[in-house]
């Protein structure tokens, strides 16, 4: 805790931390808001599912894509413009009596457009602490991000049954503004450059650790979002009990990122976090209790944040600085379309086979989250003693003896 406490006294780390956290928590609303209204308007999640998808659709295209045009045009350009018109297709889809069709153009377009603030943020924390601080801010990073992920589903959970689906929408979006201009206007933004790649799209994936992070992050967030679904189907629209159960699911996830952060990484890292996460879930799918799911969801929640903490320095220990705000700009792709891909499958098994259905996804999910890192340990970073500082864009050069 000490080391945390250092950290926030950094100049301009805790403002940056809380500023990019406004920014990005409306997008672990979205995911579940969208479910819920377009569930309600419709009288059907497997038509929600779709909306979801298209939306997934337009932020995998995009969060690679914007993260390149930060290098090449500056990042404030680039996330006022993509701000601006993703707050207006979020808008659209919670006030305008829309088909199907349409509810997924908007959706599509509004993903399209999802500002990349992970990646720029992911960018300029090597710029703002020395190396020996750099691996616990990606862990403190991951903890708060929990509240985008676990507490964003609550505070939708608790508007949309409470007042309105139109206002869990709506507060997704005046907090997008927010949390967007204040992200927009701090200094670190004007200080920190982003060198122009000399590589193609894509490229930076063929580097293990960026591909096993974004596989990892799609199938934790996929996970975590089909939870989410399950929950809110167990208890339905009305009652606090949903909300109260995702909360002790963010609270095991914060508790385990605090008190996991420092722990060396190594090629097992990844696998032994995901498996606390499979193992919670798996427990979680046999009874649809309101205490047995708080006490599942608790031990499902300590994996979480330590998993992304992980996640985070073997991507940043892999690339070049120049590369990423790409290769973020992937992971985070990973993440949001996990996000909503995790609640479509839940929708669908939902409407087939009730509320389960949505435990047997994240199961599954989960699963193969600690699948892949433990059959892919060859090519996950060893970090026990090394810096996880970014690969410099210039090498010093031997001179030639004279």
């Amino acid at each position: 805790m000490g080391s945390y406490s250092e950290l926030l006294k950094t100049q301009g780390v805790a403002r940056i931390i809380a500023a990019q956290l406004t920014a990005r928590f409306p997008f672990g609303m979205l995911s579940l808001a969208f479910l819920l209204h377009v569930e309600q308007q419709t009288g059907s999640y497997g038509a929600a599912g779709l909306v979801l998808a298209a939306t997934s659709i337009g932020q995998a295209i995009a969060g690679p894509f914007t993260s390149r045009l930060m290098g090449r045009f500056g990042m404030r350009p680039v996330l006022i413009i993509t701000l601006v018109v993703c707050v207006t297709g979020v808008v659209a889809i919670g006030v305008l009596p829309l088909t199907v069709p349409l509810y997924m153009a908007i959706g599509f377009i509004a993903g399209l457009a999802t500002p990349p603030v992970q990646p720029a943020v992911r960018t300029i924390y090597p710029k703002m602490v020395n190396s020996r601080q750099l691996t616990p801010l990606f862990s403190l990073d991951a903890s708060a991000q929990e509240i985008i992920w676990v507490v964003g589903p609550v505070v939708t959970t608790f508007v949309s049954t409470q007042i309105g689906t139109v206002w869990g929408i709506l507060l997704a979006a005046a907090l997008m503004v927010v949390g967007g201009a204040w992200f927009i206007s701090s200094p670190e933004l004007g200080r920190v450059r982003i060198p122009r790649s000399k590589r193609r799209l894509g490229v930076v994936l063929t580097r293990p650790p960026v591909l096993l992070a974004t596989v990892v992050g799609f199938l934790l967030i996929g996970a975590c979002a089909a939870i989410e679904a399950g929950v809110v189907a167990v208890f339905g629209h009305d009652g606090a009990e949903a909300g109260i159960v995702l909360a002790i699911f963010s609270v095991g996830s914060l508790a385990g990122g605090l008190f996991l952060g420092h722990v060396p990484i190594g090629p097992w890292s990844t696998a032994r976090r995901m498996f606390i996460v499979f193992a919670g879930t798996a427990l979680a799918a046999f009874v649809m209790d309101f205490w047995w799911l708080s006490i599942t969801l608790f031990i499902a929640g300590i994996g979480i944040a330590p998993a992304l903490a992980v996640l985070f320095a073997i991507v940043s220990s892999s690339v070049k600085f120049s590369d990423t705000a790409e290769a973020y700009g992937w992971v985070g792709t990973g993440q949001l379309i996990g996000a909503a891909l995790g609640s479509a499958l839940a929708g669908f098994l939902i409407d087939g086979y009730g509320a389960q259905g949505a435990f047997w996804a994240a199961t599954g999910l989960a699963f193969l989250g600690f699948l892949v890192p433990a059959l892919a340990r060859r090519w996950h970073p060893d970090l026990r003693g090394r810096d996880a500082s970014p690969i410099p864009d210039t090498e010093p050069v031997p001179l030639q003896p004279s």
